[in-house]
């Protein structure tokens, strides 16, 4: 089974995002490299649920509430200088590019549910 591009993203999203925050002073690593890590994690929780839920809608929600947290945190990281100018370009784009396929999903999930519905005139 070929795994979704969203979750392969993710994936590689958080296999960069741990040991760049390692990296952030020892005072930002307990505040902000924590809650980037956790929202990163947490973003792939709601994925993983999405997947496994007969009605994904409310975990893909919250999984969008978890990525606008990210690009804050991200943003915020760059901006205390704590990413470096091509760290903070290689992130958003990977964040940018996780956006993309969740809103994709979300579409696909409103297209299918349209298409269950009568149509009217």
């Amino acid at each position: 089974m070929k795994q979704s591009p969203i979750f392969v993203r993710t994936y590689d999203f958080l296999r960069w995002l741990i040991p760049a925050t390692v990296k952030f002073p020892r005072q930002q690593r307990f505040v902000l490299a924590a809650a980037l890590q956790r929202s990163g994690l947490a973003f792939q929780e709601r994925l993983i649920e999405a997947a496994l839920r007969p009605q994904p809608e409310s975990s893909l929600g919250e999984a969008d509430v978890e990525l606008t947290k990210l690009r804050f945190y991200l943003r915020l990281s760059h901006d205390l200088e704590l990413l470096g100018e091509k760290q903070y370009a290689h992130a958003a784009g990977l964040v940018d590019e996780m956006g993309r396929l969740l809103g994709a999903w979300k579409d696909s999930l409103g297209k299918r549910v349209g298409a269950g519905r009568g149509a009217r005139p």
